[in-house]
């Protein structure tokens, strides 16, 4: 007998058919003799409805309001789904983040987990009730619901397998594991059995959308072994574990990518210290998050030019911010392109393996795709190309680096 958190995602709850081949999967592990605890999104669709109403009411609404509206869907599903269970003759009811409770910091929209209580859920467990949780919610000191943030079901799953000392926490989703990239574009993809938390945490953060990228994070922390499933298939998915459970590491285990991406460039920039801390502060109070940066050397020892990025969404602003500044900053222009795109290639291995950036840069090259800035970290190279060449560049690296073979 095991403890299993099973986590179920909107496409997998979208309507009663998909909650009733939810509860049919919840109750096989019951029957298999498991104590279970299910978190579950909002029907597909209902959580952007919800954030659509609030927009409509209000530009600037109170987010304490605002999390009341958006986390309602969680409510509706986790109540469906402890029904149907009824039904099936499994013992189970719904819980919400403040009866647990789930207690959080008071970031509305974006709050952080601090504690989960368990100890009711789990006697409750030794008379063998299902607990079905509405995933995404927790509840400030003051009594007030704060959700966690899009995505963030992934991330009360996770929490609540590390608060629950769970054996595995298994993500159902409309996908059935992990891929080298992205099947949709490259057919030779695969899924991968295992992969580490440091390379899921990074293809997450660099655009795969499978998990949540919090909620790995957390993973990685507590050590609890996620494993992505599909609800609509019986095949077993991708284990995310710690590296020492892999014998062998590929030297790249996948290769995302990230369309959410602008660039901006300022030309002939005044090159003296604090002149960073100039441009990118005002970026920082307005929220918008800036990712790669590259400094260009200039002939003239007194300019330069900087070319950075931020994400589509916050181009627009980005660039009102430093409009506004230019007289201070000292640029001459300001260049803006939304046609770009973020290509990374990850994996572990890298640590021990030289030439892989060159590699990476040989085969673009081959194919005739110029970079144009590059980042990298200990297990992953990033570069930005041009909109246009996403495919040919995924299935150029998906080769060049033996992932079409098993």
């Amino acid at each position: 007998m095991a403890r299993i958190v099973m986590k179920f995602g909107g496409t997998s709850v979208a309507d009663l058919d998909r909650i009733r081949n939810a509860a049919m999967r919840v109750k096989a592990e019951v029957d298999e003799g498991h104590e279970v605890a299910v978190v579950v999104s909002a029907m597909a669709g209902v959580t952007n409805n919800m954030v659509d109403l609030v927009h409509d009411a209000a530009v600037l609404a109170d987010l304490r309001e605002y999390d009341v509206i958006v986390s309602s869907g969680e409510q509706v599903t986790a109540g469906l789904l402890a029904i149907v269970l009824q039904d099936l003759g499994v013992s189970a009811r719904s819980w919400l983040g403040w009866q647990i409770p789930i207690r959080c910091d008071d970031a509305h929209g974006s709050a952080r987990i601090e504690e989960i209580a368990v100890d009711e859920m789990e006697r409750r467990f030794a008379e063998g009730q299902v607990a079905v949780v509405a995933g995404f919610q927790g509840v400030d000191a003051q009594g007030r619901i704060a959700t966690l943030g899009r995505g963030g079901s992934d991330t009360s799953a996770v929490a609540l397998a590390a608060s629950l000392d769970a054996q595995r926490c298994d993500i159902y989703t409309d996908v059935d594991g992990v891929y080298t990239t992205d099947p949709r574009i490259v057919a030779k993809a695969r899924k991968l059995d295992k992969i580490t938390y440091e390379e899921m945490l990074e293809m997450a953060s660099q655009g795969a959308k499978v998990l949540q990228t919090r909620s790995v994070e957390m993973a990685m922390k507590h050590h609890v072994r996620i494993q992505v499933r599909s609800s609509f298939a019986d095949s077993p998915g991708t284990l995310v574990v710690d590296e020492e459970e892999i014998v062998e590491q590929a030297v790249v285990s996948g290769i995302a990518y990230s369309r959410d991406e602008a660039k901006i460039t300022l030309l002939r920039v005044l090159d003296h210290p604090g002149i960073a801390a100039n441009i990118f502060g005002p970026l920082a109070d307005a929220s918008i998050n800036v990712d790669m940066i590259v400094q260009n050397i200039s002939a003239e020892t007194d300019r330069t030019d900087l070319t950075f990025t931020v994400s589509k969404s916050d181009l627009e602003r980005a660039e009102e911010v430093l409009r506004r500044s230019q007289g201070e900053l000292g640029f001459d222009q300001l260049l803006a392109d939304p046609n770009v795109v973020k290509v990374s290639v990850i994996g572990v291995g890298m640590r021990s393996h030289a030439g892989v950036a060159q590699q990476m840069f040989k085969a673009l090259a081959d194919r005739g795709i110029n970079i144009q800035v590059i980042s990298t970290s200990e297990i992953k190279v990033s570069v930005l190309i041009a909109e246009e060449y996403t495919e040919l560049a995924l299935r150029g690296l998906h080769t060049a680096y033996g992932l079409d073979t098993a």
